[in-house]
């Protein structure tokens, strides 16, 4: 049994498909099993972080997600975890090797630091940035072709969900990535600006970027009632940090691992025309 944590987030519901598909039991800890949506072979669960205890019974793997920016939880999840499965695979974050100093690198750093500890078999995915982060401008886009943010010109190597679940995949249920940290990329370097506009040419309409300041972007976050307050000052404090930065560099860790090239970020506004 494989437990996927944050299972209808954009990862972890991509992850639940492909185990489903490649035959393996699934359970999804969910805050709402009833509004799930999950295929009716997943065994849905109801829990959170502080509650993951009531959900591995008799798990052995875990894909565990970590939505938070301090570790403060990272002993009694990690501890949980460890009486009950055999291997963990934790989506991290890239920003443990590139921003180690940031909220998000010291809290995920800390978190890779109690899973090592822990004598759990591991496997630690670094992602770059979610191409699914660009679901942050929908409203926008629904309502006129103009997208209004700061640091336009901040490079990104952008990831497709489906990748990041696909190498998952193969961590939790093939052999040969234990002890591995797994550095995911897209195929190619864009600015905010570039994403823009390839969600533009998905769309069929000439959607185009309207550069904001820092503070004028942190007002216009603060006001938007889906983004979570407490995460603004640590996604501009990024920003920065990567547009004063070198641009990320590109791997071909997803092929290695899968099998199949990293998706484009035109492959991914494609696939979800739909959703804007």
């Amino acid at each position: 049994m494989i437990l996927v944590t944050g299972a209808t987030g954009s990862v972890g519901r991509q992850l639940v498909h492909q185990l489903v598909e490649a035959g393996h039991p699934v359970r999804a800890m969910t805050r709402d099993p009833s509004r799930a949506a999950l295929p009716e072979a997943v065994e849905a669960v109801k829990g959170d972080h502080e509650t993951i205890e009531q959900c591995l019974d008799g798990v052995e793997s875990v894909f565990l997600i970590w939505p938070f920016l301090t570790a403060d939880l990272a002993p009694a999840v990690v501890g949980a975890i460890r009486r009950h499965a055999r291997r963990v695979v934790l989506l991290s974050s890239g920003a443990v090797r590139d921003q180690p100093d940031s909220s998000v690198g010291l809290s995920h750093g800390e978190l890779e630091q109690r899973v090592e500890q822990s004598g759990l078999a591991w496997t630690m995915l670094w992602p770059s940035t979610f191409a699914a982060n660009a679901f942050w401008w929908r409203d926008q886009i629904r309502a006129v072709d103009v997208v209004r943010g700061a640091f336009g010109a901040v490079p990104m190597a952008m990831l497709h969900e489906r990748d990041i679940a696909a190498v998952a995949v193969r961590a939790l249920t093939t052999d040969g990535h234990d002890g591995a940290r797994y550095a995911l990329t897209g195929p190619q370097v864009l600015t905010q600006v570039e994403q823009v506009r390839i969600l533009g040419d998905a769309l069929g309409r000439p959607l185009r970027w309207q550069e904001l300041s820092r503070e004028e972007e942190r007002r216009r976050l603060l006001a938007d009632d889906s983004f979570p307050d407490s995460f603004v000052d640590a996604l501009l404090d990024g920003y920065a940090q990567m547009l004063d930065g070198p641009p990320p560099a590109l791997t071909n860790t997803v092929e290695e691992v899968t099998g199949r090239p990293a998706r484009s970020f035109a492959e991914w506004a494609k696939d979800h025309v739909s959703d804007f």
